[in-house]
């Protein structure tokens, strides 16, 4: 699965907190290699089984894991030629212990717990080998029953340190006058006396060392030198002895090397095991049913990151398998979709999640996700785009196998054609059996979902009285943004809410006029005029990104469809029954107007009142062939059909008489022009008009 759509459902967080819990380096190496698995039968063995631990761990019972320190540098030096250390034998026989301990706890809740108990019947207790430590090493140290030569050595040397520690003690008799301290030393592992600097020479012997006050010297004296040589004699033998014990114990223990790897790997895969039982007591996670054909249900479902939150009821895949969620901004529809999402990839990690018994979880193939704005100044990335290259790489998996999330659907562009695209990628989704869960705050795609076979709306349930979301997704109805209820409650004035009412319902009422007459607006180069061509640009950035789909023809003709024809035919779904019905009830009101459109004919000048966009222009073009006016609205050319139209106020009421209206229709460069022209002939002057698309 796609690493960068794991992390959109913030799957890295559940690894960290998973890490937690384990033991051992080898633990946590699995933790970081989990990924979501797609064998439905092996994904059932490993949620059966943290389960089983679960139950272990809730029975009361410590599970003694080995933390395998040291083991990890052992491991990596094993047939390489190196001898260990006698700190690393210390850790080879704790290792071993701590094996034989789990084996034995193991073998006592074999009833309990078949399958998580079976994984110690394969490995070793080693008990030669460790025996064999206990023998040779002991606190740290080579014991003197490692070898014969090795107790006789000893013994020497503990003889010759006797001898020196006597001699010692009649040198210090001797010359306790001149002595800093009546205690002797050593110096690089030779007995001393520490003399003070100004008697040094009274003593025979070798100056070893010097005070850092330099007011004492430590001298070997020449009486014991020849005792001392002896000691460092049999300090050679003594380590040259227990060398080759290490080194024979070396070359035991890496006869079972095998072994060893072999518990090694199981007390690792116990302490993954018994980390993913601890998580899923800290989150109350439960085992879940599992199924193949895309049916999810989940009740009672918690995102496991959060701490408190309305729980989850969730179904999709059995009468429909697509599903719109609905309603107001921090109503929860992200949170439930990163909560189907972030559930379903844990499962499919082996993980017990928090929902209630009788839940149910697909396995996907593929989980892919769009969510986030996506914006990137770094990759020249808008919202738009990001959506686009996201809806891409998800078109690229999608199968009957993949679970799609997308988040606020038709956002970041005209939302006219960012509705139409998003209904032609759900109806491609669908084609291609995906399961699919998205979030929306257009009427438009609620209105597709609600009439077209295998889509279902849903909504976050909101209380209007109280204006606090209620956070419980409710299946089967649609929901309302609210928009205005909750700019209300957070402060801003009641005139702009008022306002804004007036101008959404100007807006209903020109979109269902729009319907039934075109409006054909360009933009026309002029200095203070952009040139406005969206669903053109759409079209061509659609196809371009496009180049690089596998199925490019089939989804090309979907988006195609549309941007060209965002209005479904009204014969093809009950929904297009009622704009029969809206269209006959304007039909009255328009056939009353078109008597008074045939008779107005439109002068230069004319103010004129354009009711779908709640604004008024100037007639800057007469009527042409085809009924089509040119106005010029806020500086910017736009050519309407009369029928749009209604006369505001007559040029000859509005301007006085022989007034030039070019000041009004022309720019300022052009008129200066005009009339430079009108005075006399200047070499190159021109005005130039550019021709209309």
């Amino acid at each position: 699965m796609n690493n960068t759509h794991l992390q959109r459902l913030e799957y890295g967080k559940i690894k960290e907190a998973l890490e937690s819990h384990a033991a051992s380096y080898l633990g946590r190496q699995h933790i970081a290699d989990m990924k979501p698995l797609t064998n439905l039968k092996v994904i059932r063995q490993q949620l059966d089984e943290t389960a089983e631990a679960k139950f272990m761990l809730q029975s009361g019972a410590s599970v003694p894991i080995p933390s395998l320190e040291g083991i990890d540098h052992i491991l990596s030096l094993l047939d390489t030629g190196y001898v260990y250390s006698e700190q690393d034998f210390m850790h080879m026989h704790q290792f071993l212990h701590s094996c034989a301990q789990l084996m034995k706890y193991m073998r006592a809740k074999a009833a309990i717990a078949p399958h998580v108990s079976a994984y110690a019947m394969a490995m070793f207790e080693l008990t030669a080998l460790k025996s064999e430590i206990e023998r040779c090493i002991h606190h740290g140290r080579v014991t003197d029953y490692a070898s014969k030569d090795l107790m006789k050595v000893r013994k020497r040397i503990a003889a010759m340190e006797e001898r020196l520690k006597g001699r010692l003690a009649a040198l210090m008799s001797r010359y306790s006058s001149i002595l800093q301290e009546r205690i002797f030393s050593m110096r690089n592992e030779r007995y001393v006396l520490p003399i003070r600097k100004e008697h040094r020479k009274q003593v025979k012997g070798t100056v070893l060392d010097e005070s850092a006050s330099g007011q004492t010297v430590y001298i070997e004296p020449a009486d014991i030198m020849h005792l001392q040589q002896e000691l460092a004699a049999y300090r050679a033998e003594e380590a040259r002895i227990e060398a080759k014990v290490l080194s024979e114990l070396t070359a035991y223990a890496e006869q079972y090397a095998h072994e060893i790897r072999i518990n090694v790997d199981t007390v690792g895969a116990y302490d993954y095991l018994f980390a993913k039982a601890k998580y899923a007591i800290s989150i109350q996670g439960s085992n879940v049913q599992l199924n193949e054909a895309g049916r999810l249900l989940l009740k009672e479902a918690r995102h496991p990151l959060l701490g408190s939150m309305v729980p989850l009821q969730f179904a999709i895949g059995d009468t429909y398998q697509s599903l719109i969620i609905t309603g107001p901004n921090t109503g929860g529809k992200t949170l439930a979709l990163k909560t189907v999402g972030l559930l379903t990839v844990m499962v499919q990690s082996g993980l017990l999640v928090p929902v209630a018994e009788g839940s149910m979880f697909a396995v996907f193939d593929h989980i892919a996700v769009d969510m986030g704005d996506g914006q990137s100044i770094e990759h020249a990335l808008s919202t738009f785009s990001a959506h686009i290259r996201n809806v891409i790489d998800i078109l690229q998996v999608a199968n009957h196998a993949t679970l799609v999330l997308i988040d606020e659907m038709a956002s970041g562009t005209d939302p006219g054609e960012g509705v139409g695209l998003s209904i032609a990628i759900l109806e491609e989704l669908h084609r291609r059996g995906a399961t699919v869960v998205a979030t929306t705050h257009f009427t438009e795609i609620k209105n597709f979902a609600g009439t077209t076979p295998g889509f279902e709306n849903a909504r976050m349930a909101f209380d209007p009285d109280t204006l606090q979301p209620a956070y419980r997704l409710v299946i089967g109805e649609a929901g309302q943004s609210y928009a205005f209820l909750i700019a209300l409650k957070l402060g801003l004035p009641v005139s702009i809410i008022n306002r804004s009412r007036e101008l959404t319902s100007a807006e209903s009422k020109a979109i269902g006029a729009a319907q039934e007459t075109g409006v054909e607006a360009t933009a026309e180069d002029h200095p203070d005029v952009h040139e406005i061509h969206v669903v053109q640009d759409m079209k061509q950035e659609i196809q371009i990104i496009h180049k690089n789909l596998v199925s490019h023809e089939t989804l090309e003709e979907a988006i195609s469809h549309a941007v060209s024809k965002p209005e479904r035919e009204a014969t093809k779904t009950p929904a297009g029954s009622k704009h029969i019905q809206a269209s006959n009830k304007l039909q009255q009101k328009q056939e009353k107007q078109a008597q008074m459109e045939k008779e107005v004919r439109y002068q230069l000048g004319d103010s004129v009142r354009i009711p779908y966009l709640g604004r008024t222009g100037i007639v800057c073009e007469m009527e042409d062939s085809k009924g089509i006016v040119g106005v010029l609205i806020m500086k910017q050319k736009c050519k309407i059909n009369k029928k749009r139209l209604e006369l505001h106020v007559e040029a000859k009421d509005l301007y006085p008489d022989n007034y030039d209206l070019s000041i009004v229709l022309d720019t300022k460069e052009n008129r200066k022009k005009r009339k430079l022209m009108s005075r006399k002939h200047v070499e190159g002057l021109m005005i130039e008009i550019q021709a209309e698309d």
